[in-house]
């Protein structure tokens, strides 16, 4: 059974720092993309950052310059700086995976929670 296990969400001041991270486990197939999403109260789940084994990456508008993702194919592991953090980042942080062999498949970790306070 594939699990995504997310550590790393903390209450920090505005301008701050975090870093989470994501473990993933139990597949048979590597992750082609890992990512994070994230979900504000009241608001939909938005994409954050992905990247792919080759180090694509992608970011949402809102947090280039300030957040950068990173992983560890060996360790199937994917990472979220975080720099500059403004209140409205805080969110509930999902760790997203996605296998693509034998058929495409979203796997999903269970969030943390990141506040940022002003």
């Amino acid at each position: 059974q594939v699990q995504l296990v997310e550590s790393g969400g903390d209450l920090v001041q505005a301008g701050g720092s975090l870093r989470l991270s994501c473990a993933g486990s139990g597949s048979r197939f590597i992750f082609s993309t890992m990512g994070w999403y994230r979900q504000a109260p009241g608001k939909q789940r938005e994409l954050v950052a992905d990247i792919t084994t080759g180090g694509r990456t992608n970011y949402a508008d809102s947090v280039k310059g300030r957040f950068t993702v990173s992983r560890d194919n060996a360790k199937n592991t994917v990472y979220l700086q975080m720099n500059s953090l403004k209140p409205e980042d805080t969110a509930v942080y999902y760790c997203a995976a996605r296998t693509v062999v034998p058929t495409r498949v979203d796997y999903w970790g269970q969030g943390t929670q990141v506040t940022v306070s002003a």
